[in-house]
This record gives C-alpha cells, sequence and structure tokens, in this order.
C-alpha cells in the first residue's frame, strides 16, 4: 500500500524533484520550467524542492526551493520532507555518460523508496543500459509507485526490468513549453530579418567530432552558398557547446556567427524564426518539433532516435555521429531534400503536435493519480 503522503500547505504536496537541474543546460531547464509552471497549475499551494548544482540559481530563477544535490546529508532531509519523489524528467537511467551518474540518480529513487516516499520515475528516457546498469536499475528502483517515459523504447525497456511497475509511455513535458521572456533582437549578432532566410545549427561534444566538425562545416557552407542562408549556432549545453561550435565555424568558408549563452526563453525564439534547424541536442529539436520548425537530426543517442520514431518524421537523419560518413554528395542531398521538404515537414509537425502534447500533459496526469492514492 503507498503510504500516506503529508501535506505542504492547505492538502497540497511536497514535490522533491531529482535531475540535471543548475548546470545551464537549456534543455534540462527548459524541463524544470515546463514542470515547476505545470505542478503548480495542478497544485497551487504545493511546495517544489530541487536537487540541484547551483541552487542559488535554481531558487532565483524559479521561486522554488533547492537542494545541494552532492550533500548526501541534506538529499536525504530533502528526501525526508518530501510527500512525493519524482525522478525526472531527462535520461537519467543510463550508463553511457557514466556508471557512477547512474548510481546517483538511481539512489536517490532507493531513498526515497526506502523513506516510504511515493516515488515515480518521471519523463524520462530509459537507457541505453549495459548488464551492470539493467542489475541497478532492478535493484534500486524496486518499489518505485508507478513511472511515464517519453518514448515507446524506454517502455518496453523498463518494463522488462521492473515487473509489476506501472509504466506508461508520455511525451517530453518540454512540449509544453510556451517561449517566454522579452523580444529578442538578433541584429545585434549580424541577423537582421532581411538578411536571408536562418538556420540554426545545436551541436555537442560526442564521439567521432573530428569526422563530424568536417561534415558539418560543408553542410553550412551549402547552406550559406546554394540557399543564401545565415546560419547561427546556438549552444544549449553551455560553453562545451560553443567550443564544439567554435571548432565547426573555424573550418566553414563562410561566416556562420556563434550566439551568445541566452537564457531559455530567448535561445527558444531564436529556434522559432528558423526555416530550419540542424540539431544533435534533444530539447532543440523538441523545441523546433513544438513550434513547427522543420529540422534535420544527427542522433547521437537513442532518445533523438525515439523522438524521430515518435513524431513520425518523414525526413531520414542527415547523419549518425560517430557511424561512417556518408559520402559528401549524399549529405549534399539530404541537406537539399530538407529544405525543398520544409513546408511540408512544418505542416506535418504541427499536425502531430496535439497528439503529443496530450501525451505530454499524461505524465501530470499519472502524477496527480499517485497524489491523490498518497492521499487516501
Amino acid at each position: 500500500m503507498t503510504p500516506a503522503a503529508r501535506t505542504s500547505d492547505a492538502g497540497a504536496p511536497r514535490f522533491l524533484l531529482s535531475g540535471y537541474y543548475g548546470f545551464g543546460n537549456l534543455g534540462d531547464e527548459a524541463l524544470l520550467q515546463v514542470i515547476v509552471e505545470r505542478l503548480r497549475a495542478r497544485w497551487p499551494a504545493c511546495a517544489v524542492d530541487v536537487l540541484s548544482g547551483d541552487p542559488a540559481g535554481t531558487v532565483k530563477a524559479y521561486g522554488i526551493e533547492a537542494t545541494p544535490r552532492m550533500d548526501l546529508g541534506r538529499v536525504r532531509e530533502a528526501v525526508d520532507r518530501a510527500d512525493v519523489v519524482l525522478s525526472g524528467g531527462g535520461g537519467l537511467l543510463q550508463n553511457v555518460t557514466s556508471l557512477k551518474s547512474l548510481v546517483y540518480y538511481a539512489g536517490v529513487i532507493r531513498a526515497a523508496v526506502r523513506a516510504g516516499k511515493p516515488t515515480m520515475i518521471f519523463a524520462q528516457s530509459i537507457g541505453p543500459l549495459d548488464f551492470w546498469g539493467r542489475h541497478i536499475v532492478r535493484a534500486f528502483c524496486k518499489g518505485i509507485a508507478t513511472a511515464t517515459v517519453r518514448d515507446e523504447r524506454s517502455r518496453v525497456l523498463l518494463t522488462s526490468l521492473l515487473p509489476g511497475v506501472p509504466v506508461e509511455r508520455s511525451a517530453d513535458p518540454v512540449f509544453l513549453l510556451d517561449p517566454a521572456g522579452e523580444p529578442l533582437d538578433l541584429a545585434a549578432e549580424g541577423l537582421a530579418g532581411d538578411d536571408g532566410p536562418l538556420v540554426v545549427v545545436s551541436v555537442r561534444k560526442w564521439q567521432g567530432s573530428e569526422a563530424t566538425s568536417r561534415a558539418l562545416a560543408g553542410v553550412v557552407d551549402q547552406l550559406a552558398a546554394k540557399y543564401d542562408a545565415r546560419v547561427a549556432f546556438l549552444p544549449m549545453g553551455g560553453p562545451p557547446d560553443a567550443e564544439v561550435a567554435t571548432t565547426i565555424i573555424r573550418r566553414c568558408a563562410s561566416t556562420p556567427v556563434l550566439l551568445p549563452d541566452y537564457p531559455l526563453g530567448h535561445a527558444a525564439q531564436v529556434i522559432g524564426r528558423a526555416s530550419l534547424v540542424i540539431g544533435m541536442r534533444l530539447h532543440a529539436l523538441i523545441i523546433a518539433a513544438r513550434l513547427g520548425i522543420p529540422f534535420l537530426a544527427l542522433p547521437y543517442d537513442p532518445k533523438v532516435t525515439a523522438l524521430l520514431e515518435d513524431l513520425r518524421y518523414p525526413l531520414a537523419p542527415l547523419f549518425v555521429p560517430g557511424q561512417p560518413l556518408p559520402p559528401p554528395d549524399e549529405l549534399a542531398r539530404r541537406v537539399d531534400e530538407a529544405w525543398s521538404r520544409r513546408d511540408e515537414l512544418a505542416a506535418h509537425l504541427v499536425s502531430v503536435r496535439p497528439q503529443i502534447a496530450q501525451l505530454a500533459e499524461r505524465n501530470f496526469d499519472v502524477l496527480d493519480d499517485l497524489v491523490t492514492k498518497a492521499k487516501g
């Protein structure tokens, strides 16, 4: 039986969120922003505490509580204070990044279950997991109340690892993001609106970065020369992404620009003004899809491939980083195809948006059911 939850204010729950928050990654900050907004919409008096890499910054940005994520004593105290513990969103339960990362996130889940807290895996992608990774998820996550995952591959995997736990496919909460902030003037970055169509590129470090850099420099030059496109690199993951972008820019014969480290609202506005997005970062592609902007994907991780499958996106990836590259003429053909099909691709994204938004909202419907049961 699920333990009865304590309440923080007039029956409203206290939530504890565990995720990759407070590190300046715009995708994860978009997740946190949407989750906090939706929690407050459903439970206006709720308390929200976040395990953060930058507690002071998180408190300032969202007006919530925050706990230093690596202070394990304070993490345990935060678990004890919580009524409901959410692990997610994001891609936390995987050991491609490192086994240490997986042990941390799964350890928070284990601590919550042992403390008798209603615990939910929330809007996550699961995997990749090797033998030891699967063992850790089985052992540490046993006893959670429920789970939502943002793609079908993750649902199948987590169901196999946690038999008896309800696992429902949802969608990433960022599909509910509403871009905000003061209107952005891109002319200061040399991107005046009448200078030609805008192409936004979002990259990150990954295997085969040298080959990826060469290929993307050629793609950028093709877009500039053939379509008079203004190409701008948007660092979604802070300085490491800017470093990768700078390497590509230096290889270009054309003159793409590197945009500043924008806050989330401005980054979303940039994507919303693009004629085409080329993206490795999952949330750059999700924001593009949310806004009906056609894109070419660079699926460095299965979660990006899963996004394409769930969107039923009718365009193949540009290439897969870390795998052998297609010949230059094939890359050029794929760019031409994406450019010529922009209207069709945009229309497709607009057509699937209501269904995907409904799936994204399911995360909070399932959480609502959990809170109701916990209070009973």
